[in-house]
């Protein structure tokens, strides 16, 4: 019986992952943007937002469960209260309009950047491919993860072994008060990625019994967080005029391990679609709860928006929308730290 909860830990702590490894986690663009750019200081910053992912979100596991959440609504009525929580919900919804605007312009990126295509190409076959499995059904989709998140791990650390050197940390051009600016970054970072894990870690946390099991799975999701965005990190880090790519990691791979280049290029593109199907989901039942319209006509009206906002491209929109999105997000943590647990 023991064995068996350990293995429910661990399916908790790869849904923690995957859910947080998104498309810009998996191209490096975000560790960039959040940690990587601040030279020594982005080390410590990953090392605080690893802290976070651990003790938040054991906390959160725990909190939906004893107050028997449902939702993601659920647990943000129970924070932000009634009348706020409603104004909070609506917020996410452009909240999914933005991350889904930012992972089409990703794939498109992708064409663009490592295959030599023009961006609205990948755009165009990514939303051709999103209608066809939104219009299909997506049994199995999710289970892309599966093979994704393990080989992007497995990557990352390679990366970074084969990589590794002290130097380029000092080499990197900190941004003027860094020694501030990482901290604000590194606690914006983790709200951001909580908050946007809670649409999935809510239901799945009402799902199980044992409080245990859900305490395990968000240290162990949490610890592989911070071991991933470390490697990651690191092997960035040895990457010549690194703000100037789209697809860091990629570059990262070309230079270092290019026998492996291809594979890991599909590995994030895999990142990107799951991506693309998830907050397209989210966005969906939101919508139809506000407009009664076939499905697929909301379908192909939100990929029609998200494709308009994607031509601002992939860098501009991550620099923009994501610091502005974690900044928010930073009430939703405040309120994660302060609010106890319901006694059992």
């Amino acid at each position: 019986m023991k064995k068996k909860s350990w293995v429910f830990s661990f399916q908790v702590a790869a849904v923690y992952v995957g859910t947080v490894v998104g498309a810009g986690f998996a191209t490096g663009r975000e560790i960039v943007e959040f940690f990587t750019k601040y030279g020594v200081f982005g080390l410590a910053g990953i090392l605080l937002a690893g802290f976070l992912f651990i003790s938040l979100g054991i906390k959160m596991l725990v909190l939906s469960k004893r107050i028997n959440a449902e939702s993601y609504q659920d647990l943000m009525t129970f924070l932000f209260g009634r009348k706020f929580g409603s104004f909070v919900n609506l917020f996410m919804l452009i909240i999914l309009l933005g991350l889904t605007s930012i992972m089409l312009s990703g794939a498109g990126a992708i064409f663009y950047e490592q295959l030599n295509l023009p961006v609205r190409i990948g755009v165009i076959i990514t939303i051709l491919l999103t209608i066809g499995v939104m219009f299909f059904g997506v049994n199995g989709l999710f289970s892309v993860n599966i093979i994704v998140v393990p080989m992007l791990i497995l990557f990352s650390t390679i990366l970074a072994v084969r990589s590794f050197s002290i130097e380029p940390f000092f080499n990197i051009p900190s941004e003027p008060a860094s020694s501030f600016k990482w901290i604000l970054s590194a606690f914006s970072y983790a709200a951001f990625n909580l908050t946007m894990s809670a649409a999935v870690l809510v239901p799945l946390a009402n799902e199980i019994q044992d409080e245990k099991v859900l305490k395990r799975g968000g240290f162990l999701g949490g610890l592989l967080l911070t071991i991933i965005l470390i490697s990651s990190h690191l092997a960035l880090s040895t990457l010549p005029n690194l703000t100037q790519y789209e697809i860091p990691m990629a570059e990262a791979m070309k230079t270092t391990f290019y026998a492996f280049y291809f594979i890991y290029i599909a590995v994030i593109y895999g990142e990107v679609f799951t991506s693309v199907i998830g907050n397209l989901f989210g966005l969906e039942k939101q919508v139809l709860s506000y407009i009664n319209l076939p499905r697929m006509v909301i379908v192909i009206a939100i990929l029609s928006a998200a494709a308009f906002i994607s031509k601002f491209g992939y860098s501009s929109l991550i620099s923009l929308l994501y610091p502005i999105f974690g900044y928010i997000c930073l009430g939703v943590l405040a309120l994660l730290m302060l609010k106890k647990v319901p006694r059992k």
